[in-house]
């Protein structure tokens, strides 16, 4: 009777989640779809992402965020935004984790989300992974992106882990187009994610999201031959703060 409630509860939170990804949407559908249509304009559709879409959102699922900076990133200056990836929650805690407006790079896949995927292929740098004409037109974006004084923010895990894996392997591409536009790499731990929204159906409970955002990687003195140093170094660098921190907060 118990597990039977419980996955009530799991059920109601999940679907209260996507209630609250869809209101935002809808309500500011004509100013988002007015700031997507010229790239100039996407600070403006930034700005809306992070304050009247990600804030509520997390907020209504009764996580509130606490994160804590080794080092501050400067307004109007361009970055490489790394975190671990294991929970939609992620896209909007990174939103909340940098005022710098930036531009996720993210698979194809996620075009097919009604409502969101409407907006996802019109302000992100889609990337199909078994293409490598796909991969190269990614670079060719995101140096356009990077001449506008973005950022760019890559999940370099590409893809969820396992459920028994901490941190999965990272792929090549964030780190050699940092290296390629000579941007700093900003590693982010995202700690609470999983344990809040994970992709397990039946899973889930408020509580506090904690973000570490870590000392940044310069890649100015760096050549492509640095690349497979520069991706484990920053990969160790969130591994050994998820080893030693645990998920706080309730859980039902």
């Amino acid at each position: 009777m118990f597990t039977f409630l419980k996955n009530i509860g799991h059920l109601l939170y999940r679907i209260w989640f996507y209630i609250l990804v869809a209101l935002p949407i809808l309500l500011f559908f004509p100013l988002l779809f007015v700031f997507c249509i010229k790239e100039k304009w996407y600070p403006y559709f930034f700005w809306l992402a992070r304050n009247c879409w990600a804030r509520p959102i997390l907020l209504g699922m009764g996580c509130p965020q606490q994160i804590k900076r080794e080092q501050k990133i400067e307004k109007g200056k361009s970055y490489m935004l790394v975190a671990n990836h294991t929970s939609m929650l992620d896209i909007m805690l990174m939103l909340r984790a940098s005022r710098n407006p930036f531009v996720f790079v993210g698979k194809k896949e996620l075009v097919k989300i009604p409502l969101f995927g409407f907006f996802y292929k019109r302000v992100c740098i889609m990337v199909d992974r078994s293409n490598t004409k796909s991969r190269t037109a990614v670079y060719m974006r995101a140096q356009r992106r990077l001449k506008q004084g973005l950022s760019i923010c890559i999940f370099p895990e590409g893809g969820v882990p396992e459920e028994d894996v901490i941190l999965d392997e990272f792929k090549d591409g964030a780190f050699k187009m940092a290296i390629a536009h000579k941007i700093p790499i900003v590693p982010m731990t995202f700690l609470d994610c999983k344990k809040r929204f994970s992709f397990t159906f039946f899973s889930g409970s408020p509580g506090l999201l904690r973000v570490k955002i870590h000392s940044f990687f310069e890649t100015k003195e760096l050549d492509e031959e640095h690349k497979a140093t520069l991706r484990e170094d920053v990969r160790n660098v969130i591994l050994k703060e998820l080893q030693s921190k645990k998920p706080t907060g309730i859980s039902f």
